[in-house]
């Protein structure tokens, strides 16, 4: 089968390959064969191809996190599913982006009705991700003003979707008026091209109160800013780096503005409070095959086409989710 198969750590991705003879997986005691329709990219894949990410996998590894596609045999002890059936899994860590997969049989879920295998690839690793910041860190209220940096990935535009759900009035925020554009269409209540800052414009659209809680995928300058426009009691979410440096924050600015800076791990989160993890994975999927998710794909590649969706990642030249499809 045809697998993109990283060899080798390097910071250009020199070391991942797409093999045409890669050996097709069997499942074993508890464990499903799937055969990939869709497989979403995420930022961790490139991450880990670099070996910048916190789980590294053993080389060589099968890229690829996150995926969606059809049952087609299932191994001992494996009685929920059967050939044919729809399913997805996120954050299997590995193997997505293949013709064929296996994943503990415990991992998967069916796939909606309402959903194609495109937004079912897209859905699980980011709405869990703003589901675990907005609800369980970041304790949005309805009502609340919500800032989304990073707002046109696809992240980020599960936060705005998820957002705009639990009633906040959701103020995106891109470097793109294009992307802009698109943010106002999907939903956001505003959005701001933070080329020449956003403290003031937040601080406007707020009554000079500041943001309540701030989705800073981005760090760097952006946290820095973001600290001057968040309002008193705000919850700062650390979902990630994206600009490259990790910012600092000086303990008198908190304590002052008395707002608290908060650390996000979906993954982690459910690890370490399964029961809480469950029911995030229960209601996000519940969510969406009540049809009130959106996720939004910006573009399909097939599987000899990965380099160029990577490209484009890397180039943050993409908007929604990149997905890749077999």
């Amino acid at each position: 089968m045809r697998a993109f198969v990283c060899k080798d750590l390097s910071d250009d991705l020199s070391g991942a390959v797409l093999v045409e003879d890669w050996p097709e997986p069997d499942p074993g005691a508890g464990e499903v064969k799937v055969q990939v329709r869709a497989a979403s990219l995420n930022f961790p894949d490139i991450l880990m191809c670099q070996g910048k990410y916190q789980h590294k996998p053993d080389l060589p590894f099968v890229v690829g996190m996150e995926l969606a596609g059809e049952v087609v045999a299932c191994g001992e002890g494996v009685d929920a599913y059967r050939p044919g059936d729809r399913v997805c899994g996120g954050f299997t860590k590995t193997g997505a982006f293949a013709d064929y997969a296996v994943l503990k049989a415990e991992g998967l879920r069916r796939i909606p009705d309402n959903f194609d295998f495109a937004q079912a690839a897209a859905y699980g690793a980011a709405y869990l991700t703003a589901y675990v910041a907005l609800v369980r860190r970041g304790r949005l209220d309805a009502g609340e003003t919500l800032l989304v940096h990073g707002a046109s990935g696809g992240v980020g535009m599960a936060a705005v979707d998820v957002g705009r759900h639990l009633g906040a009035k959701v103020i995106a925020t891109s470097s793109s008026d294009r992307k802009l554009e698109l943010l106002s269409d999907y939903g956001a209540d505003h959005v701001i091209n933070i080329r020449n800052g956003f403290r003031e414009k937040v601080k406007e659209l707020t009554a000079g109160r500041g943001a309540d809680v701030i989705y800073d995928s981005i760090g760097g300058d952006v946290f820095d800013e973001s600290t001057r426009c968040i309002a008193f009691d705000g919850r700062l979410l650390v979902i990630g780096f994206m600009s490259g440096r990790i910012a600092e924050v000086k303990t008198n600015i908190p304590l002052i503005k008395g707002f608290s800076v908060v650390g996000v791990r979906a993954g982690e989160y459910g690890r370490r409070f399964p029961e809480r993890g469950r029911e995030n994975l229960d209601t996000i999927w519940r969510w969406a095959a009540d049809g009130k998710m959106h996720p939004y794909i910006g573009e399909r590649f097939s599987l000899p086409e990965i380099g160029l969706a990577i490209k484009k990642m890397m180039d943050r030249n993409f908007m929604g989710k990149l997905i890749i499809e077999p």
